[in-house]
């Protein structure tokens, strides 16, 4: 049988496709994982620098400012005595960590005031009279506390450190800020020194309140980031200017949601000098002492007013019959006195809320408690100004 050529032709096809497939290269099979990361091990270099582009002006100014007040910059940790459970020795015991500046070239530095205090939960007990100050040199002074305001929350340290290392920062004037200029705030957030944060300011005329139920007026909004540790560190200017002190966020966490307050400078260029002059803004002394809150709460189980301790004879408080603590001869306690429970109408809660009442409103001639005697509630009015003396009649 004669077949066709096209059949020839298939027939061809056919016979030849099996040894034509054994000639073609077998595909490869895919990469492994491993084998693909070994592959680009190889290509492990350093990555090429991009060229850098200009700083702007801006930038340059603020790079600038801060490393001028760096130097103007403390860490302040305040110091308390305590015993070692251990070994029962008396050590110290940090209470609290913040911020300072270097106010003039006396070496005294300004802070907050509540860095400086002693609390147990949450309850103010009293103030630290120890610090401890590290410069911006990573070396570290002892300081002490010579003059605070609890009504502006102002305190204000004297550095043992040499004086050449004491640079003050420049002083500004908050009269004629305006909401949005620029502004930094350098401080020790949680701890870490020497941080930059940068804003603008959000508002002015602010009141924020203190621990001791007052009020700061003036005080400066700002979103520049502060946080717990900026405590008492500088607030500048574009100039790099002092325009105020950091002192409080506001935030339900206790982290910060951008909105910070600041003391003006102009309240503590009219406050320090009279701290350090004079230790307290009050002069007047009215001639008695109170007991520590955490005494009078442990000892008499007084949770509201002031137990008065000691009353001088020859003062206010001594003319007017103020009673202190019976004692008897070897210091024993054998009852109370006066408890105060109201200054001029207005519940007293401790002594530094009343210390805060006199700094903000100075006293006139004549003072009112509330006095709490025996079981009853009286008014005692204190002279503070000595009477006049009678002149005596002419002939």
């Amino acid at each position: 049988m004669t077949r066709s050529p096209r059949t020839l032709s298939l027939v061809l096809t056919a016979s030849l496709a099996p040894s034509l497939a054994a000639q073609a290269p077998a595909r490869p099979a895919a990469p492994t994982e491993e084998a693909t990361i070994q592959r680009f091990r190889a290509h492990a270099a350093p990555r090429p620098v991009a060229p850098q582009a200009p700083l702007s002006a801006e930038e340059r100014n603020t790079i600038r400012r801060f490393k001028e007040a760096k130097s103007s910059v403390v860490y302040v940790s305040a110091i308390a005595p305590g015993i070692d459970l251990r070994t029962q020795d008396i050590t110290k015991v940090p209470q609290g960590q913040g911020t300072g500046f270097v106010w003039d070239e006396w070496g005294h530095i300004v802070t907050n005031h509540h860095i400086i205090t002693v609390d147990e939960q949450g309850k103010r007990l009293g103030d630290v009279d120890e610090v401890e100050i590290t410069l911006a040199n990573g070396k570290t002074y002892k300081g002490r506390v010579i003059g605070y305001s609890f009504a502006y929350d102002i305190a204000v340290l004297q550095a043992f450190a040499p004086l050449p290392a004491m640079r003050p920062i420049p002083i500004g004037s908050s009269r004629n800020l305006q909401v949005g200029q620029s502004v930094m705030a350098i401080g020790n957030p949680f701890g870490l020194d020497h941080s930059l944060s940068k804003g603008v300011i959000s508002a002015l005329g602010r009141e924020i309140g203190t621990d001791y139920s007052t009020r700061i007026t003036d005080a400066i909004q700002t979103d520049a980031a502060v946080n717990p540790g900026n405590s008492g560190g500088p607030l500048l200017d574009s100039g790099g200017r002092l325009i105020g002190v950091n002192t409080a966020i506001a935030a339900a966490t206790g982290a910060s949601v951008g909105i910070g307050f600041a003391i003006p400078v102009d309240t503590l260029n009219r406050v320090v000098p009279r701290l350090i002059a004079q230790r307290f803004l009050v002069p007047e002394r009215m001639g008695f002492d109170t007991l520590n809150a955490a005494v009078a709460l442990k000892t008499f189980g007084i949770q509201r007013g002031l137990v008065v301790s000691q009353v001088d004879p020859d003062t206010p408080a001594g003319q007017a019959g103020i009673r202190p603590l019976k004692l008897d001869g070897q210091g024993g306690i054998l009852a109370l006195g006066d408890i105060l429970l109201a200054y001029q109408g207005r519940p007293i809660e401790s002594n530094g809320q009343l210390m805060a009442m006199l700094e903000l409103e100075p006293p006139a001639d004549e003072v009112v408690f509330d006095v709490l005697r025996e079981g009853q509630v009286i008014k005692v009015t204190l002279q503070l100004k000595p009477a006049k003396k009678a002149q005596p009649a002419s002939i």
